[in-house]
């Protein structure tokens, strides 16, 4: 019987390097981080490389039979990343809203990867429970929400609305959603944001089985904020149709421009009407920290939920993001079960209540993505954040003031740290025609422009009218980039239209 036992090595070498061939690979990793960090001002934002060209960088071939060193695969693709990726990082990178990642967050994300604690229960995960707990209170302090709130760390905003999104329903139904389903009730549930409201909306309202046609999107003003006078209005048409309205969304930083949503009269509303009120903050929440901040920002503090994303504006790397609910209790209730490979028994703590996160979202297992956003809030202090972020917005203004002021140029909307504007020949009449060459225009232009690699930006769409948008959530950014844009848009610019009237003519 003895030589019928299965035989196997001490050990699989494969996967377990030894400490000395995991901290040369380490070093010399490190080393070239640190040279593609010093050297992202000199790169172009991106190579404008085509899907053939980086799938042709790809091993040709299918999964290989044998493996290769650690070292020298990451010797390998090391430079390819740097060399083939869009650069978030890059000072002239104001394009989406992607924060320049600190270096430190790269090393937390290393050392939480390292330990890889499964964050969904406090038994598995002591310290790195803990220390997401802190990072949820803090992020709540930072921003004036309640800091005794609950909340969880998430992927992206996507994730943090859709949690706000789950946690109203719960709370606003009369009924047992979690176990009858939307047929406890013949009426429709009813949520309303602002037309200019993110796409999360869409995803929540459908993965959650309302779907589209439960979305109220509200007109909007002149500035792209959501009209107090028309929810009322709709929320009143809809009661009367025998819907039954449950929330009200606020936008604390559209995507496109900016603007922030008369927050304090929604909170008034939707306390009026009993309905749940949340606050998309994905990208402006950060904002609310500024003494200076307007009050429509600072009113984020009156909602019963609030989604902001570290990796937006707070400069850590993807994924971080973190939903807040002002009743601690109220994720809970929305998500949680017991199973039974999970032992019930409850950990005590006579100090402060301990968190299963697994409870509290979608996840059971999940990453230690709080690190990077604790160390991150720890090194740059709330002073450090609060410098950063003014800085950024006081760059952005200097880009809208430096379009404003160009002859080829028209600037169109300034909030938060976003501006529009497109490049408009000097020579072109404001007529009818010249308003659908513009759109057309700037298409081309936005094209060339984000291919070149000289700068990215992006564009918003306004009233039906194409604009290029300008973002900056970077702490690389210098006034000397802002003075560059114009300048690289411009030449961009009149070597297209002198194109477009050539073919024209």
């Amino acid at each position: 019987m003895a030589d019928r036992a299965p035989r196997f090595p001490a050990k699989d070498s494969r996967l377990l390097a030894d400490s000395e061939a995991f901290r040369a690979a380490g070093h010399a990793l490190v080393d070239q981080i640190a040279d593609f960090y010093a050297s992202l001002p000199d790169r172009p934002v991106t190579a404008g490389e085509s899907p053939a060209q980086v799938r042709a960088l790809l091993p040709e071939g299918g999964l290989p039979a044998t493996g290769r060193p650690a070292a020298e695969l990451l010797t390998e693709v090391a430079p390819l990343l740097f060399d083939h990726s869009l650069h978030n990082g890059h000072p002239r990178f104001l394009a989406y809203i992607t924060s320049s990642a600190s270096p430190l967050g790269a090393l937390a994300d290393l050392l939480a990867a390292s330990v890889n604690p499964n964050v969904g229960r406090f038994d598995v995960a002591p310290f790195a429970t803990a220390v997401e707990q802190q990072t949820v209170s803090w992020l709540a302090e930072l921003v004036g929400f309640p800091a005794d709130c609950g909340g969880i760390m998430v992927s992206g905003g996507n994730m943090a609305n859709f949690l706000a999104f789950i946690a109203a329903r719960q709370a606003q139904t009369t009924w047992d959603v979690r176990h009858a389903g939307l047929q406890g009730d013949t009426r429709r549930l009813t949520a309303y944001v602002s037309a200019e409201a993110h796409t999360w909306v869409d995803k929540a309202a459908d993965v959650a089985g309302l779907g589209a046609d439960a979305i109220r999107w509200v007109e909007t003003d002149s500035e792209q904020r959501l009209r107090p006078d028309a929810l009322r209005a709709q929320i009143a048409a809809d009661r009367a149709a025998g819907r039954l309205p449950f929330l009200v969304v606020g936008t604390a930083g559209t995507t496109g421009t900016g603007a922030i949503d008369p927050l304090p009269e929604l909170a008034a509303i939707a306390k009026a009407e009993g309905l749940w009120f949340h606050v998309d903050g994905a990208y402006g929440a950060p904002a609310a920290a500024l003494p200076e901040a307007p009050p429509a920002l600072k009113a984020l503090a009156l909602a019963d939920s609030v989604a902001l994303d570290p990796h937006k504006w707070l400069y850590s790397p993807l994924e971080a993001a973190c939903v807040l609910v002002r009743d601690a209790d109220a994720l809970a209730a929305a998500f949680s079960f017991l199973p039974s490979y999970y032992k019930l028994d409850p950990i005590h703590d006579d100090e402060a209540p301990v968190v299963n996160f697994y409870n509290l979202g979608m996840q059971n297992s999940r990453s230690f993505r709080a690190l990077k956003v604790w160390l991150g809030l720890r090194h740059a202090g709330r002073d450090g954040i609060i410098d950063m972020i003014r800085r950024d917005i006081a760059l952005i203004a200097e880009l809208h003031a430096q379009v404003q002021a160009h002859p080829e140029f028209e600037a169109r909307s300034l909030s938060l740290s976003i501006t529009t504007f497109r490049y408009r020949p000097a020579d072109l009449a404001d007529d009818d025609q010249s308003h659908d060459y513009l759109d057309r225009l700037n298409r081309r232009l936005l094209d060339e422009l984000q291919g070149a690699g000289e700068a990215f930006v992006s564009n918003a769409l306004i009233d039906d009218t194409f604009w290029l948008r300008a973002c900056v959530v970077n702490f690389r950014t210098t006034a000397a980039d802002m003075a560059a844009i114009p300048t690289i848009i411009a030449r961009l610019g009149r070597q297209l239209d002198d194109e477009m009237r050539s073919e024209a003519s």
